[in-house]
């Protein structure tokens, strides 16, 4: 990542939207198998649709996580997690705004009891996550 990105990180976490904490190797992939493992899951038509989208919700914060932790930050806040993805991956926010949409359906679902999702939003998430999961896999740390 360039050091704007890197900066921007800094920058959340100077003002305690980011904890900067040593990365991890053994948790990130840990959470890279656990997203991988969700995605998968998240592929089986025969599981009811909002399964689906649950699972592919989760794969795509574990991926997300796995980024961010990769370059030594932690975040409570889930919304943050996907927006940091610009700087972690270099995702551009088209990249990224469909799981922040993601986000948001699953609040509305988690608070409200109320989650409107359609088979094309689920495969559309469901695509989405499976680039997500590649560019964390293909990132190296530099040195």
């Amino acid at each position: 990542m360039t050091s704007p990105h890197l900066a921007a990180l800094a920058n959340l976490a100077r003002i305690g939207k980011l904890k900067a904490e040593p990365p991890d190797a053994r948790e990130r992939t840990g959470l890279l198998r656990s997203a991988t493992v969700l995605l998968r899951d998240a592929r089986q038509t025969s599981l009811a649709l909002e399964s689906r989208f649950d699972l592919a919700y989760n794969a795509a914060h574990a991926a997300a996580l796995s980024a961010l932790r990769a370059h030594g930050y932690r975040s409570d806040n889930r919304y943050l997690v996907f927006q940091c993805l610009e700087h972690t991956l270099g995702f551009k926010p088209a990249q990224w705004l469909l799981l922040s949409q993601a986000h948001n359906k699953r609040n509305l679902a988690e608070y409200e009891g109320d989650l409107d999702v359609t088979a094309g939003f689920v495969a559309e998430l469901i695509e989405h996550v499976d680039t997500l999961i590649a560019a964390v896999q293909a990132w190296e740390r530099p040195e």
